[in-house]
Formats: structure tokens, sequence, C-alpha cells
């Protein structure tokens, strides 16, 4: 079950795994892997496909080179892209569950994640209950004669809640459950679920992977055999599968990941410090800052906090909108994890798919600003957010 890459420090592996030279003959001993946009492959012996590829549906060489490169980041035997975060998730869901199986997931998750369970999903059966899962005790109560698995997001999105993942672990593995973590947040730089008793970790790998905000995809990474025969075949059976110029973006933008990981957070810890100094912000919610309700708990399970931080205004909703429209360097706009920083109001933009009662018991309310902040200089961007910040009320 060891990666062959394992050997390796995380950068190392960002750069060479899936991108060894090939020198066999007729090979070019290309240093980065080219673009193979061949959607079929031709074949000598009726038999016999070539290197294994016979379409590019099934196995493309780019998507290939970034899978061997995804497992090796996050410490796994396998790894699969596919053409979005929630293609990811579809995947996994369609392979591994059935009509009348049950989900235990967290409560406060992805706008995009609940609304897949709950108007897709629902719709073939497939129960899902919502908890707090900062309590354990929540989740053993919650597991039924039909539950199959937990869904984890640590941190969680929008209000950065933790789950103590080994904790978890325990649990799913006495009640022979499938742990699925979404680490979209962290990044395999700053937390690997496997290693703490995941099954399966999934990405956005839009986000922090591509690093760019400019390539659309998932990525699902694990090390048990049978989960990754059922979900191998359901990538090429259903379809959703990365193309080879977004595979080939993936894999340029992964070079320097832990790079960008290491600028965000240095980014994101001044910018928490600051709001917290800020008299028109009520909460600044970081799990970097000791503040933080689950600060022992970041500190144990990961090795940085990322560049998400997520605070709530003084005022109302109108006071959010005219904050938001004053900024110049913080793009308003959907999304996170790219070089340049996004700033939104969830309750209109990232979860507004999500009733207002729902948002509100879970804690998303009209004045909670997310904040993804990127890589440029730290002067700017306090000095952009102090100007709209003295001026919104």
């Amino acid at each position: 079950m060891r990666n062959k890459y394992s050997q390796y420090g995380f950068d190392t592996k960002a750069i060479h795994a899936g991108e060894t030279p090939d020198f066999r003959d007729g090979a070019t001993g290309d240093v980065v892997v080219p673009i193979h946009l061949s959607t079929t492959f031709a074949r000598e012996k009726v038999e016999e496909p070539t290197a294994g590829y016979e379409y590019t549906r099934s196995l493309n060489p780019t998507r290939k080179a970034l899978e061997e490169k995804l497992a090796a980041l996050e410490n796994a035997k396998y790894a699969f892209a596919f053409s979005s975060g929630l293609a990811a998730e579809t995947s996994v869901i369609l392979a591994l569950l059935k009509a009348g199986d049950h989900i235990i997931a967290s409560d406060d998750l992805y706008g995009g994640t609940k609304r897949l369970f709950n108007k897709i999903f629902n719709e073939y059966k497939i129960e899902v209950s919502y908890i707090d899962t900062i309590d354990i005790l929540n989740l053993e109560k919650s597991v039924r004669p039909n539950t199959r698995l937990v869904w984890l997001e640590s941190p969680t999105n929008p209000l950065l809640k933790l789950s103590d993942i080994a904790a978890v672990s325990t649990i799913t593995k006495k009640e022979g459950l499938i742990l699925v973590v979404d680490n979209t947040f962290l990044s395999p730089y700053f937390q690997r679920p496997l290693s703490l008793g995941a099954d399966i970790v999934l990405h956005s790998s839009t986000k922090y992977i591509g690093g760019h905000s400019d390539v659309l995809g998932g990525s699902v990474m694990l090390s048990d055999d049978n989960l990754y025969q059922k979900i191998q075949y359901y990538q090429n059976a259903v379809g959703a599968v990365l193309s080879p110029f977004d595979s080939y973006l993936t894999l340029r933008g992964i070079k320097t990941l832990g790079l960008r990981m290491q600028k965000h957070e240095e980014n994101a810890l001044l910018i928490g410090a600051f709001l917290e100094e800020h008299p028109n912000v009520r909460k600044v919610i970081y799990p970097g800052l000791k503040s933080h309700p689950q600060y022992d708990l970041a500190r144990k399970q990961t090795t940085g906090s990322g560049g998400i931080i997520s605070f709530e205004l003084k005022g109302n909703i109108d006071n959010s909108k005219h904050f938001l429209e004053s900024l110049h360097l913080f793009a308003l706009a959907e999304s996170l994890g790219g070089v340049e920083s996004l700033i939104e109001l969830p309750a209109l933009m990232t979860h507004a798919s999500v009733s207002k009662e729902e948002r509100e018991a879970i804690g998303i309310t009209d004045t909670l600003i997310r904040l993804s902040v990127g890589i440029e200089n730290i002067e700017d961007l306090i000095t952009d957010l102090k100007k709209a910040l003295d001026t919104y009320l």
C-alpha cells in the first residue's frame, strides 16, 4: 500500500510524482508531461490495448500523470481526477450507496454539496442527517441500521468548524461505515485525513490544488482496493472525467502548492489579527488564531491553518453589501484558493441555495463574510480592508 513517492518530501512529490521522464525507444524524455488530446488510441493487436490506453474517458496519459501526483500528495495508493468537485462527490455516492442508505454529514457544508444531497440524491431515496460533528456524541447517536457513510468537511464551509478526524474514524471503523473527508480548505499540504483514519479524501481541485482560478476540477484519493474498484468503474461509466488540458493546468498549478500554502497562511494570520482588533468586526473565525474554540485540535491534526477566514461585521446585510462593494483588491467573487484574494457574502452567494432558517440555525448570519486570502503583499491587503471597514457603517 506504500506509494512509490512516499520517501520524498511534499514539494519534491508535487514536482516529480507522475512526471518521470520516459527514455524508452521512441520516447522524447519530456520533463513536463505533454497534453495528450487524442480521444482514442490505436493498437497493433486486437486484444492488446497500447500501454493500456483505449479511449480517453477510460484512461488518458495526462490525466494519469495528474492522478499519480494527487495520490502521492495525500500519501494514498490511488487517485481519481473528475471534471468538478461536485462530479467527484456524485461519483463517490453513486459508487458506494444505494436507495435506502443513510449518510451522516457535517451540518455546515458547502451549499452545492447540500443541494446535491437534498435535491438530487433525495430523489433516489438516499437519506442525509446533518449534525454538529464537533461533539463526537452527536455522531454516535446518529448512526442508524441503514447508515453507510459519514461525510465531513474539516474545516467546514464557511464557519471553519473542525472535526476530530481520528476520533470520528474510531467510530466509523467500529460501525463499519465509510468515512469521507473533504480536504479542500487545507489541501494535503496542511492536512492528510487518510493518516488520521479517513477512507476517502475529496477535493475541489478548482481551489488550492489548481491554485490560479483558471481550471475546474475535483479529485478523490484513497488506498482501499475494494473502494478503488467501485469508484473506478463509476468514473468510467459516468464519464465525468477531467479533460487532458485541464489535467495539464492542474499538474502545473500543483508544483507551487507548498509555496502558495505557506504564503496564504502567513497573510491570513496577519489579516486575522488585524480583524480581531477592528472595532467594526464582531467576531473572527480562523483556526490559526488562539481565539478559535478548537485551536488545540487544529494544532494536533493539521500542520497549518490555510487561507480562509470568516468574520462577522457589526450592522446588517446592507452594511455588509456596502463593505464588500467598497473593496478594490479583494474580488467580490465565489470560489477560493487562488493566488488572488476573494471575498463573498455566503448568505447571498455560496449558500444562497440553503434556506434562511437553516443558515441562521447553524450560524451563517447576514453579516458573515468569507475571505479567501491570496498571496499579494500583506500591507496592500490590510490597507484595502481597513479603508472599507472604516467607512462601511
